[in-house]
């Protein structure tokens, strides 16, 4: 027991280096003002390098007004939480049917909602840049909200269906025995026991509109930018190792990594809802329950 103890801390501390190596050059970088081959370090900091030349670099380029950042990640936050939203929304019912229903066609229903997964993204968006060109959405953040529900749906509805397989479908029964309508039913029984699945729908979409790039790109004509758009603007100039480039890098990364703690949170709430018995869930009187 303490070998195979000993090996596991060992292959946790391997596992937490691969996952930091890839950040230390980007930290590295984005406090850098001038880092060339063979040298390991920087040979001169950002704020070794403020009295010696008249722009912004780096950091303090970022958080100026001129780099765009600000209106990037605002629209990033704000499609992101509409697309999450509205995918999750989508998600809910179609996972309960895909989850407690047998009926004709569930197995070509369940493959098509991979298919924009499958399909290049390329495709799928061009597709719907000539459809939106018709509808006259381009360029607008209806359009590109409508675009990102094409790649998130499909993993809210998988969230959401196992969620929906591991619900017991006596708690539902024995509220309904006990007098409580659908509504009351779906509000105080169903949402509080899949709300782990639910919050994990949200931030799963939230994480995949804040990282589609191709999809913004197409919709918006670049006239809307987030922070995956401004991102490549940095790289397609022709600097993509300088400092303001791996600064602007480890900001997406942000979402990522707050959704890995966020959703290992609720993961671990959801184990103990999942333990909890049904005679806890309980329906405010006046709501469809008992009098």
């Amino acid at each position: 027991m303490k070998r195979q103890r000993y090996f596991g801390q060992i292959a946790l501390v391997l596992a937490a280096a691969l996952f930091a190596l890839p950040f230390i050059p980007l930290v590295l970088a984005s406090f850098s003002f001038r880092w060339h081959w063979p040298d390991i370090f920087p040979s001169m900091w950002m704020w070794e390098a403020r009295g010696t030349t008249p722009f912004p670099v780096g950091w303090d380029y970022l958080f100026s007004p001129v780099s765009g950042l600000g209106p990037a990640f605002l629209n990033t936050v704000g499609i992101g939480l509409a697309t999450a939203l509205l995918a999750t929304l989508i998600a809910l019912p179609a996972a309960r049917v895909l989850a407690r229903y047998n009926f004709p066609g569930k197995e070509a229903v369940e493959f098509f909602l991979l298919v924009p997964v499958i399909v290049p993204q390329i495709a799928v968006g061009i597709g719907m840049l000539m459809l939106f060109i018709r509808l006259g959405i381009t360029r607008s953040y209806v359009g590109i909200v409508l675009a990102h529900l094409v790649p998130t749906v499909p993993y809210a509805v998988r969230i959401l269906t196992s969620s929906f397989q591991n619900l017991d479908i006596a708690y539902e029964e024995q509220a309904r025995t006990l007098g409580a309508d659908r509504i009351s039913v779906l509000r105080f029984i169903v949402l509080p026991l899949v709300m782990p699945g639910l919050l994990t729908a949200l931030f799963f979409g939230f994480l995949i509109s804040s990282n589609v790039f191709l999809l913004t790109f197409l919709i918006s004509g670049g006239r809307i930018e987030t922070l995956p758009t401004l991102l490549f603007q940095f790289i397609e100039s022709g600097a993509p190792l300088d400092s303001t480039t791996a600064g602007l890098v480890l900001i997406v990364s942000i979402p990522g990594l707050v959704f890995l703690l966020i959703s290992d949170l609720f993961a671990r709430d959801g184990r103990s809802i999942g333990r909890t018995p049904v005679t806890s869930v309980t329906i405010p009187q006046g709501s469809g329950g008992p009098e």
